[in-house]
């Protein structure tokens, strides 16, 4: 006996106001009243982000007639009891421009389903059929559809009815809608597609060929080449390109991505320049999320509750190794040579040693408490926190480096051994699952190291570690307030140090605990006005850092809201935080060896 599907539909219903119509009918409702749920938050974006804020109006109907329906909670609503199907249609403002909710305009539209599709509680197994129509109007005869939903009677790309296995299935996989542009390639024994929706001069032929490098190295990674095989039937990535902007969301069989339209490769240039680099890394890591996350995942998220907080401490491996992999699956892959991954990986090294919260917080703390501080940072985070995902990527690349040196395993074995005792499996991974995993490959080598830099604050020995590998570990001051690191000083750097980051307008965006700033009074949001009774602007202040010496007192006027204040500062020399790193060019064989199956895998 077929199971009763729920029912869907979404319309683009006004795209000018930015608004879906999106019905669910429920052919056999609870005869005490049907309830409707939508999720609080979705996975991939650990905050609880009430997605119930963008509901306008809400409504039910049954046999062509109204049904009295209320909400009882702030995401849950109850309709009156019916003997028939009941339909509840929400009209719903998507105006969201990122990749975590729902999108429309004109020009396109978008949604992921936690934020539209309301789930009829205790049906949340039932398959689902969705109508996914197009907006009425000549601007919209060229839009198509590109999602991982399998269709059932919609034409290929095109408007019409899909299906999901249940509500789980439904809400992972985002629809775009638009008139995108399209590559094609193939990996794994899949077909990949890549829809890019806005304004581009892009060369898609180079997209697809450098994207197809990257996917099939990840899956011969988990799969064992030579008969490696992706774990969907197929895979899409939907870009949008804007004039500013990043981000990405994994997903079951595809990802939503946010970039810059110049990160898109040109037509005509065989080079990858950095913003190029930039959205390499950033689909190689929502790609390395189909393994991990989505179905390697912590049995804190086996199942979701979409309604509350899903606590681990382990996310610092979920995004954090998959930081680790997306650079790496670059030079892996043959993208990029092993000196511009070095550099790569000197400025996420730089960002870690540029956070003092690194000493307050463990990675695995601040994997627990992701949904109250990482999605929500201040302008004390710094000095509070650290993130699990620069600072997860550099244990893990520690990890890595402990388990190569020992010569028992690599951190490769143990995304192997991860995939197909928990990925293929469907079994959460314990909270303690790997550390023990590690401990169980990588023996005596493995046994403190969780407990020094995952459990606790230590930082790993990057320099003692990468010198084994026949890389030269190098620190110095910042040279501007750009620096990211990754290279050596382009000239001189400053002798001082103020302590703090301002904007281009001198305002105090964060005051980092101990340094001058914080000791001579000066607070984040306060202005800078004058050094010195000069006026100050970014020059000055660059000039001041650069000429003055450590120890030298400094009056500094501000602004406090609007009240003007002086306070007498006493500088401090330039922290050594920016990184970069080099190859050895007399490395010993051992090391040379060391190196190579490191990069190359």
């Amino acid at each position: 006996m077929n199971k009763p599907q729920i029912r869907y539909s979404i319309l683009p219903s006004n795209p000018e106001a930015h608004l879906f119509e999106v019905r669910c009918t429920v052919d056999d409702p609870d005869a005490e009243g049907q309830r409707f749920r939508l999720p609080a938050w979705i996975p991939g974006s650990y905050l609880i982000r009430e997605f119930a804020r963008h509901f306008v109006h809400v409504r039910a109907e049954s046999g062509g007639g109204s049904v009295p329906i209320v909400k009882e909670e702030k995401a849950v609503w109850r309709a009156a009891a019916t003997t028939g199907p009941l339909t509840v249609i929400a009209r719903i403002y998507a105006y969201d421009l990122s990749v975590r909710t729902a999108y429309v305009d004109g020009t396109r539209a978008y949604f992921n389903g936690p934020s539209v599709f309301l789930c009829p509680e205790g049906r949340d197994k039932a398959p689902c059929i969705v109508e996914i129509q197009r907006p009425e109007g000549d601007p919209f005869e060229n839009w198509r559809v590109a999602t991982t939903l399998r269709p059932d009677g919609a034409p290929p790309r095109g408007f019409g009815r899909y299906r999901a296995d249940d509500y789980g299935d439904l809400i992972d996989h985002p629809v775009e809608m638009s008139d995108f542009a399209l590559a094609t390639f193939a990996a794994g024994g899949a077909p990949h597609e890549i829809a890019i929706t806005g304004r581009r001069h892009a060369d898609l032929a180079r997209l697809a060929q450098d994207l197809a490098r990257v996917c099939q190295w990840q899956i011969d990674l988990f799969g064992g080449a030579p008969q490696s095989q992706a774990p969907f039937d197929r895979y899409l990535f939907q870009v949008t390109a804007v004039g500013d902007g990043y981000g990405g969301l994994e997903h079951r069989s595809s990802t939503s991505l946010l970039c810059r339209r110049d990160e898109l490769p040109t037509p005509g240039r065989a080079d990858i320049n950095d913003g190029y680099l930039n959205f390499l890394g950033l689909a190689s890591h929502e790609y390395f999320h189909g393994w991990n996350v989505k179905r390697i995942k912590p049995a804190a998220f086996s199942p979701y509750d979409l309604a509350r907080e899903n606590y681990t401490s382990q996310l610092w491996a979920f995004e954090g190794i998959t930081s680790y992999y997306d650079d790496l699956a670059l030079v892996r892959s043959g993208l990029i040579g092993a000196a511009r991954y070095l550099e790569l990986l000197g400025r996420t090294i730089t960002n870690v040693l540029r956070t003092p919260g690194r000493h307050r917080q463990s990675i695995s703390e601040s994997s627990f408490d992701a949904w109250i501080k990482f999605y929500r940072q201040d302008e004390n985070s710094p000095n509070a926190m650290v993130s699990y995902y620069a600072k997860g990527s550099v244990v893990a690349l520690a990890l890595d480096l402990t388990l190569r040196k020992a010569g028992r395993a690599s951190l490769d074995h143990v995304m192997r051994a991860l995939w197909q005792r928990y990925g293929s499996t469907g079994v959460g991974v314990p909270e303690d699952g790997i550390e023990q995993l590690v401990q169980e490959l990588g023996g005596a080598a493995a046994r403190d190291f969780f407990e020094r830099y995952v459990h606790d604050t230590d930082d790993p020995p990057l320099a003692a570690l990468l010198g084994a590998f026949g890389i030269e570990w190098h620190i110095r001051a910042a040279s501007s307030a750009g620096d990211r690191g990754g290279k050596p000083a382009p000239g001189p750097t400053p002798a001082c140090w103020l302590g703090a980051k301002a904007s281009d307008d001198l305002r105090l965006q964060h005051v980092y605990t101990g340094g001058p700033a914080e000791r001579a009074g000066l607070a984040p949001h306060d202005v800078l006005v004058a050094f010195d009774g000069v006026r100050a602007s970014r020059d000055t202040l660059a000039s001041t850092l650069a000429d003055r010496s450590p120890g030298e007192r400094l009056t500094v006027h501000a602004f406090r809201r609007d009240e003007l204040f002086s306070v007498e500062l006493e500088l401090a020399g330039a922290p050594l935080d920016t990184c970069y790193l080099t190859l050895r060019e007399d490395a010993a064989a051992g090391a040379l060896a060391l190196r190579n199956g490191w990069l190359s895998g």
